[in-house]
């Protein structure tokens, strides 16, 4: 008997190490045949007055043989054109003006009718979100479902839509939004039952904090234990053009990383201006890459450009980040540039799609 037992466990140990030894090789194969620079987890297609590019041109020109896939998303936030405030001169950005921003819902209908009219090849390469709620509206929740029941077949996830963000909280009109409202609740309620992956813009502080804790990090967190059953990407690190790393950022950030509370929370390291931080010194580039080899399965890289001419300024933003690359070496770069968007966004897409199988009649 024991020496049946033993020949049980060996048997058993050559077969883990085996099995181990194929996972290897198969996601080594992946690696090796990805011919992409990288995939793109956070794209806005329009602006803040809803005019952008073409998916086709997208897909072809942009993306190329450079972008193997990337999230396709608007922006929920239309700028007013108001003539008291800057008579003939339209504003195209919401810097440009005092007037208000208003939600704006149209957008996702925009993105879906395109979608639909791509070929096979290329809807494979480009995951939809929605964006067209407004997050302080008890009513979002249905509005997200109409636009799957719509467009059945389009759409990964939800986002990027805002919580606290510099200069644009104050600008919108109707209610502010915040991370305690029923509402939010309701949608990553919603997001759970779905599979819809979630892109949250949340500000770890205040463009001028005083000092102390930053003001949104435990309002954040408490949010995120919430909905364990909803996955969610904090966009930028928490960061912004001023909103810059708090003391003890890394701290914060491993902590939320080591606690199993937070299992469902991931983190992009999207937009320049979070390159500007993040690779700012020695100093910044060294705890940013302990980080994320520590945690390499948290992290997606994205561009978050708006609607890019040319296919040049997306690998801009990539190679802003080549030091860290460098730093994090091969297998950590292909996790955080491709392979977490893999493991993501696939998992989405097969859990929504069965959801409308299961809903859609």
């Amino acid at each position: 008997m024991k020496i049946r037992f033993s020949l049980r466990l060996v048997n058993t140990f050559y077969f883990l190490i085996l099995l181990f030894v194929l996972t290897a090789l198969v996601n080594s194969n992946a690696q090796s045949n990805d011919k992409y620079l990288f995939y793109d987890s956070h794209f806005h297609i329009t602006n803040y007055i809803q005019e952008g590019i073409e998916l086709e041109f997208y897909v072809d020109s942009i993306m190329g043989d450079k972008i193997g896939r990337s999230t396709v998303f608007g922006l929920p936030l239309q700028q007013q054109w108001s003539y008291r405030v800057t008579g003939e001169a339209a504003p195209t950005y919401y810097l440009d003006t005092d007037a208000p921003l208003y939600y704006y819902s149209f957008c996702d209908a925009w993105i879906a009718m395109q979608y639909k009219n791509l070929s096979k090849e290329k809807q494979e390469r480009l995951d939809p979100m929605i964006i067209g709620f407004n997050v302080t509206d008890m009513y979002a929740a249905d509005h997200i479902k109409r636009v799957l029941t719509t467009f059945p077949g389009v759409f990964t996830g939800i986002g990027e839509f805002s919580i606290h963000k510099e200069f644009v909280s104050a600008k919108i009109s109707g209610d502010v939004a915040s991370l305690t409202d029923p509402a939010l609740d309701k949608i990553f309620d919603f997001c759970a039952e779905t599979g819809l992956i979630s892109i949250l813009h949340n500000d770890i502080d205040n463009p001028f904090p005083k000092p102390g804790k930053p003001n949104y990090v435990k309002g954040f967190q408490d949010l995120i234990k919430r909905h364990p059953g909803a996955i969610i990407v904090w966009a930028h690190l928490g960061l912004g053009r001023i909103i810059k790393p708090i003391e003890d950022m890394g701290l914060i950030f491993e902590e939320m990383l080591e606690d199993p509370a937070y299992n469902n929370l991931y983190f992009d390291l999207s937009w320049d201006e979070t390159a500007k931080w993040l690779m700012s010194s020695d100093k910044a580039i060294s705890r940013t890459s302990e980080i994320i080899s520590k945690y390499p399965d948290r992290f997606m890289f994205g561009t978050d450009n708006v609607a890019p001419d040319k296919q040049e300024k997306q690998l801009n933003v990539y190679h802003l980040y080549d030091r860290l690359w460098k730093t994090v070496g091969e297998e950590v770069t292909y996790k955080v540039t491709k392979g977490n968007y893999i493991k993501l966004f696939d998992d989405a897409r097969a859990k929504v799609r069965a959801w409308e199988a299961a809903n859609v009649k």
